[in-house]
């Protein structure tokens, strides 16, 4: 570790394709950002191997072929073994929530935080906001092994807008709890926003029972539909519920307005 990284190393598991939902998301819900020229992303934290690094930046590629990817890692070692994967585009270097001082359009940081204590959040999103252009975002949050299950925040340089689930529609909604970002995972509880939203998306669930000759994802974009009628504030729409996902926007979750 160099004295100017920040942050602790990771334990480091990763699986090809298992971040493919939250990217996919990214490219469909941010196109300005990828678009951009010159565009650079940090991928942070890319573990024992830079598997899920590598997809990022030849999927990126192909949208935008002016995007850099820089995939960091506080371990030296693992930096290291990975730079025989290095080639145009894509690099990888020893750093922190700090960006080894890059700026960064947009920063990925995928299963990151939940070792950490939910003290160490704000504080983590603060240090990478100061690193991000103006405009640029962090996507920060928690998946399973295989990616089919997980969930994550949005933020911008103002702060955290939008959460976003994304369910394995073979379980109930809920299923997902395991998955919250760090920022929510102890919140949910009786009483707080993220603990009800869970709650009423399962009911929505179990209401649609009949829907499920037609597929379980008409059934879940129906219960997202009631959650939006009940004033819960979605900020995309049934072309993502229909995949399984949901993105509302953060003070809901956080209980500033619902």
């Amino acid at each position: 570790m160099t004295d100017a990284a920040v942050g602790a190393v990771t334990r480091g598991t990763t699986a090809a394709r298992r971040l493919r939902r939250v990217d996919r998301w990214l490219f469909a819900a941010h196109p300005g950002v990828v678009r951009r020229p010159s565009l650079v992303v940090v991928d942070l934290g890319f573990g024992e191997r830079p598997t899920t690094t590598i997809e990022l930046a030849g999927q990126l590629r192909r949208i935008n072929p002016t995007a850099r990817v820089v995939g960091l890692d506080i371990s030296v070692d693992r930096v290291v073994a990975a730079q025989r994967f290095a080639g145009p585009g894509l690099e990888f270097a020893v750093g922190g929530f700090e960006l080894g001082g890059r700026r960064a359009d947009i920063v990925r940081a995928l299963n990151v935080l939940r070792q950490y204590d939910e003290a160490d959040v704000l504080p983590s999103w603060l240090r990478i906001q100061s690193q991000l252009t103006p405009g640029g975002l962090l996507v920060e949050g928690t998946c399973a092994e295989t990616g089919r299950l997980g969930s994550w925040v949005a933020v911008d340089e103002t702060g955290p807008r939008t959460f976003t689930l994304a369910v394995d529609l073979a379980a109930p909604p809920s299923a997902v709890a395991a998955r919250l970002p760090k920022a929510l995972i102890h919140r949910n509880v009786p009483g707080e926003p993220i603990h009800r939203l869970l709650e009423e998306l399962d009911a929505a669930w179990q209401t649609h029972a009949a829907l499920r000759v037609f597929g379980r994802r008409q059934r879940f974009a129906a219960s997202v539909r009631d959650l939006r009628t009940a004033g819960w504030p979605l900020v995309d729409g049934p072309g993502r519920w229909r995949r399984g996902e949901a993105t509302f926007a953060w003070r809901a979750v956080m209980g500033v307005d619902h």
